[in-house]
C-alpha cells in the first residue's frame, strides 16, 4: 500500500505516534488497513455543501465496515450564486485550480491509498476530478445531491433562476417587491445543489457517465434517505477499489469522455461542462478538440429537457423518471453513440447499467424516436468572431433566435452591461457584447447570470442575443453565447467590435461572425492600447498570469513545457 511509506517499519514510529494522536487510529490493526482520504468540501456558505458533514460521517462508516481507515480533510468552495454580480465571481473558476492543488497536496503529503471526493457545486466537482486524474489513485465521487424543487404557495414550481429573472421583472415594474420576496423565499427550499440542470447537477450527472460515481450520484435528492444510503455504499465501494487497484485512468479514457459528452448533449447540460470536461481530459492526457464536440452533438438526440430549458421539469423529476441510467438506456438506442463496455466504479459497465434501468416517465426522459430535438443540447460555434470557438446551450434557445443578425451593443465589463440594461439601453434585435471577462481579462471568467436573467426578465429573451468571452451560469437561457475565444484580453476579434457592427449568429450552421474583413479586424486590434489587468495583486494576479484560453479548458500553462501543456 502507498500508505506503508508513512506507517511501516521501525523508522516510521514517529509517524505512527502522530497518527495515533489524531484519534482516528483505533488499534494496532488499523496500520494494516488501507488509509482512505475523504476530501470534504463542506462549507456553511453553500446550500449544496452545508450537509456534507453528515454525508462524510456516513461515508466513513462505510469505509470502516469494509475494512479501511478513513481520514477526513477539507477544501474550499465558492457559491456562484452568492458570488454573482461582484468581484467575488472572479474567484469562482479560479478556485477550481486551488481545489485541485489542495486535494493533490494532502493526498501526496500523506500517501493515502484511496480517495472519496465529497462535492456538489460548480468548480468543486471538476477541481476534485482534475486532482483525481492527476493523482491516479483509486477514487470515487459522492455529490451532496440536488435541491428539492421550490414551490410557490400556488403550487407553481420555481428555482434560483426564477429569482434572478424576477429581478429583471422588478426592474421593468412587472412585479412588486412583495412578489419578488415571495420568489426569494420559495426559490431555494432545502439544502442541495440548485434544482435545475445547472452546472453543479450537470457535472454530477457526467460523473456517472464517466464511471467515477455510483448510479444515482447526479439525481438522488440531497434530503432523501436514498442519498444517505448512497453515502454508506460509496464508503464501502472505495475500499474494494483500493483492494482491486482500480484507478481513475481506467475510467478517464476516450470512451469514458465520449460517454460523458454524449450524456451532456442528451440532457442539455450547462455550457460550463465543456470547459470543465476539457480541463479534466487534459489532466488525464486525453485529447479533446472543440470540433469533436460538434461531431458528437450532430449524432446525439436531445432527450431530457430540464430547467432552465423548461420551467416545469427539475432534477427531482429526472430522478423519479429513472435518473441518469434511464437516460443512458434511451441513448443506447442511438447506434455508436455510447461505448457500452466502458467500466464504472460500481463494477458494472455503462451498458449493464443502461440495460438494467427503467424509464418511468417517457415525457421527462424521451426516447430517441420522440426526442425534443434530433441533435444535442450543446454546440460550439466558429467564425471570424470566434476562431477558437464559442459555446451555446442550444437546448435553451427559443427557435426564433437560432438564426439572428443584429447590431452590436458593446460593453467593456459585466458591471457596465448591467448598468446599460438597467437604463433600458438594450433594444429588440441587438446583440449585446460583454468583453474583457475571459479567463485572463476578467480575471477568472465570471458568469453572466445577472445580465442574462435581467434580459429574460425584461421580456427580451426572444429578441436579443448576448455574446461574451466570459461564461454563463448553468441556469442561463436564451441566445447566450459564451467562451468566445480568443478572448479580448488576448486580442481576439471580439476586442475589435464597435457599437453598430453587424453580428451574425447561425446556430444550425455553427457560425458566429461579424461583417468585417480580416484586414479591418487586424487594423482595429493594432490600434488598441495595451491590455491593463483589472487586478494586479494576490491570487487572481497569479491566476491570470498562468491561465490559458477557454478553448483549452482555462487550465494553467506549464512553465516547464513552454506553455504547450498543463
Amino acid at each position: 500500500m502507498r500508505s506503508d511509506r508513512v506507517k511501516k517499519g521501525i523508522e516510521r514510529a514517529p509517524h505512527r505516534s502522530l497518527l495515533r494522536a489524531t484519534g482516528v487510529i483505533q488499534s494496532r490493526e488499523d496500520f494494516n488497513k488501507p488509509f482512505i482520504g475523504v476530501a470534504n468540501s463542506f462549507t456553511e456558505l453553500i446550500p449544496g455543501h452545508v450537509h456534507l458533514q453528515e454525508l462524510a460521517r456516513l461515508v466513513k462508516e462505510g469505509i470502516r465496515e469494509a475494512g479501511g481507515v478513513p481520514f477526513e480533510f477539507n477544501t474550499i468552495g465558492v457559491d456562484d450564486g452568492i458570488a454573482m454580480g461582484h468581484v467575488g465571481m472572479r474567484y469562482s473558476l479560479a478556485s477550481r485550480e486551488l481545489i485541485a492543488d489542495s486535494v493533490e497536496t494532502v493526498v501526496q503529503a500523506h500517501q493515502l491509498d484511496g480517495l472519496v471526493c465529497l462535492s456538489s457545486c460548480d468548480k468543486i466537482v471538476p477541481g476534485m476530478a482534475m486532482a483525481a486524474a492527476r493523482l491516479n489513485i483509486p477514487t470515487i465521487f459522492l455529490a451532496g445531491g440536488p435541491m428539492e424543487t421550490g414551490r410557490l404557495p400556488s403550487g407553481e414550481p420555481v428555482d434560483l433562476i426564477s429569482v434572478f429573472e424576477g429581478v429583471g421583472r422588478r426592474l421593468k415594474n412587472e412585479i412588486d417587491d412583495a412578489t419578488l420576496e415571495t420568489l426569494e423565499v420559495y426559490g431555494c427550499p432545502s439544502c442541495g445543489s440548485c434544482s435545475g440542470m445547472f452546472t453543479a447537477n450537470s457535472m454530477n450527472c457526467l460523473l456517472e457517465a464517466l464511471g467515477l460515481a455510483l448510479p444515482g450520484n447526479g439525481t438522488v435528492l440531497a434530503t432523501s434517505r436514498a442519498r444517505r444510503e448512497l453515502a454508506v455504499e460509496t464508503g464501502r465501494r472505495i475500499v474494494a477499489l483500493v483492494k482491486e487497484n482500480i484507478r481513475p485512468s481506467q475510467f478517464l479514457t476516450p470512451a469514458g469522455f465520449r460517454n460523458a459528452l454524449a450524456l451532456d448533449m442528451a440532457m442539455g447540460g450547462s455550457t460550463n461542462t465543456i470547459l470543465h470536461t476539457l480541463a479534466i481530459a487534459r489532466e488525464a492526457g486525453v485529447p479533446i478538440e472543440l470540433k469533436d464536440i460538434n461531431n458528437l452533438a450532430a449524432r446525439v438526440p436531445y432527450l431530457c429537457q430540464v430547467s432552465p430549458a423548461t420551467p416545469f421539469v427539475h432534477m427531482a423529476d429526472v430522478d423519479a423518471a429513472g435518473g441518469i441510467p434511464a437516460i443512458l438506456k434511451e441513448l443506447s438506442a442511438s447506434p455508436g453513440v455510447l461505448n457500452p463496455d466502458a467500466p464504472t466504479v460500481s463494477g458494472k459497465t455503462i451498458g449493464e447499467i443502461a440495460r438494467e434501468a427503467v424509464n418511468r416517465n417517457p415525457e421527462v426522459i424521451r426516447s430517441v424516436t420522440n426526442a425534443f430535438a434530433p441533435q444535442g443540447g450543446l454546440v460550439v460555434l466558429f467564425g471570424n468572431l470566434a476562431p477558437e470557438g464559442a459555446v451555446v446551450k442550444v437546448g435553451a434557445v427559443v427557435p426564433e433566435m437560432l438564426v439572428h443578425e443584429g447590431p452590436a451593443r458593446v460593453y467593456e465589463s459585466e458591471a457596465e452591461a448591467l448598468q446599460g440594461i438597467a437604463r433600458q439601453e438594450i433594444q429588440p434585435g441587438d446583440v449585446v457584447v460583454i468583453r474583457y471577462e475571459g479567463p485572463r481579462g476578467g480575471p477568472g471568467m465570471p458568469e453572466m447570470l445577472s445580465p442574462t436573467s435581467a434580459i429574460m426578465g425584461m421580456g427580451l429573451g426572444d429578441k436579443v442575443a448576448l455574446i461574451t468571452d466570459g461564461r454563463f451560469s448553468g441556469g442561463t437561457r436564451g441566445a447566450c453565447i459564451g467562451h468566445v475565444s480568443p478572448e479580448a484580453a488576448e486580442r481576439g476579434p471580439i476586442a475589435a467590435l464597435r457599437n453598430g457592427d453587424r453580428i451574425s449568429i447561425n446556430i444550425p450552421e455553427r457560425r458566429l461572425d461579424v461583417a468585417l474583413s480580416e484586414t479591418e479586424i487586424k487594423r482595429r486590434l493594432a490600434e488598441l492600447p495595451p491590455f491593463q489587468p483589472r487586478i494586479q495583486t494576490g491570487y487572481l494576479a497569479r491566476y491570470q498570469y498562468f491561465v490559458t484560453s477557454a478553448s483549452t479548458g482555462a487550465v494553467f500553462r506549464n512553465p516547464w513545457n513552454n506553455g504547450n501543456k498543463p
